[in-house]
C-alpha cells in the first residue's frame, strides 16, 4: 500500500464504523417507544439482542486498529522497496527491521535454516543489492492499544506526534480504570477469547457512549496515520539525498 493510500483506507474503514453507530442509534431510539419490531414479520429486537448489537462494535472497532496498523506498516516497507534503498540508506530503526527480516532472527529455525538465513545477509550487505521482499514483523498479536502502538513508533524510528487534546481523550479512563484503546483491545480480547459473553460486554453500555468511544480513537488513529505518511516522505527524501550525496563525493 502507497504511503498516499494510508488516509482514504483509514477514513473509508472508519466510515462503516460510521454506518454501524447509525443502525444501532436507530435500534436504541426505537426502543425508546417500546419494543422495536422487525417489519414484516413482526419479530421482537429484545434487550439481549441489543446488548450483541453493542458488544459486536468492540470487534468492529478493534478490527480498525489493527488493521490501521499493519497497512501503515506496509506502506513504510513498500516505499522502501519501491525506491530502491540500500540497507546501508535505512535508518537504524528500518536497518534493524530489516535484519530481523533477512537474518529471521526471531524465528525458531533449525541450524541449516540458520546459516541459510545469514549468509543470505551477507550476500545483500557484499553486493549492496537494493532492499526486497521486505515486511516489517507487527507483533502486537491481539492486543494493540495506545502503549503498544507508541512502543512500534519507536522501533521502526518514526516520530510519534500526537495532539495534547487526543492525548488527554486517549488517555482517560472511560470503564474498568482503562483508556479508549486499552478498553476496546481488553472487551474485543474477551470476547474472542470466550471469557466475556456478547450479553455481558455491553451490559449499561448506550449507543452515546459507544459513539464517544469510537470518536477518541479515530481521532488517535488518524494522527498516527498522519505520522506515518509524514515519516514515509521525510524518510526516503531525506536518506536518498543523502545517499546520492554520498555517491557523488565517492566517485
Amino acid at each position: 500500500m502507497a504511503a498516499s493510500e494510508l488516509t482514504p483506507f483509514f477514513e473509508e474503514r472508519y466510515a462503516e464504523i460510521d454506518a454501524y453507530l447509525a443502525f444501532q442509534q436507530n435500534v436504541e431510539e426505537a426502543a425508546r417507544e417500546g419494543t422495536p419490531r422487525l417489519r414484516g414479520t413482526d419479530a421482537p429486537i429484545t434487550t439481549e439482542q441489543k446488548k450483541i448489537l453493542n458488544s459486536s462494535f468492540y470487534l468492529q472497532l478493534y478490527n480498525l486498529v489493527e488493521a490501521t496498523v499493519l497497512r501503515c506498516l506496509e506502506a513504510v516497507a513498500a516505499a522502501i522497496e519501491e525506491s530502491a534503498r540500500r540497507p546501508s540508506e535505512l535508518s537504524i530503526g528500518l536497518r534493524t527491521e530489516w535484519v530481523r527480516t533477512i537474518a529471521r532472527t526471531h524465528s525458531d529455525l533449525g541450524p541449516d535454516k540458520r546459516l541459510k538465513a545469514a549468509l543470505d545477509l551477507c550476500e545483500q550487505l557484499l553486493q549492496q543489492m537494493p532492499v526486497k521482499d521486505f515486511k516489517i514483523e507487527p507483533g502486537g498479536g491481539g492486543n494493540w492499544d495506545d502503549s503498544s502502538i507508541e512502543k512500534l513508533f519507536v522501533r521502526v524510528g518514526c516520530g510519534l506526534t500526537i495532539s495534547p487534546d487526543v492525548v488527554r481523550a486517549a488517555k482517560r479512563h472511560v470503564r474498568d480504570d482503562m483508556g479508549a484503546l486499552k478498553l476496546v483491545k481488553n472487551r474485543r480480547n474477551g470476547l474472542a477469547h470466550g471469557s466475556l459473553s456478547f450479553v455481558d460486554c455491553s451490559d449499561g453500555v448506550t449507543v452515546s457512549e459507544l459513539r464517544d468511544l469510537a470518536a477518541t480513537v479515530g481521532d488517535y488513529l488518524r494522527e498516527a496515520v498522519d505520522c506515518f505518511v509524514s515519516f514515509i516522505k521525510l524518510e526516503i527524501a531525506e536518506n536518498v539525498s543523502r545517499a546520492a550525496r554520498g555517491r557523488v563525493v565517492a566517485s
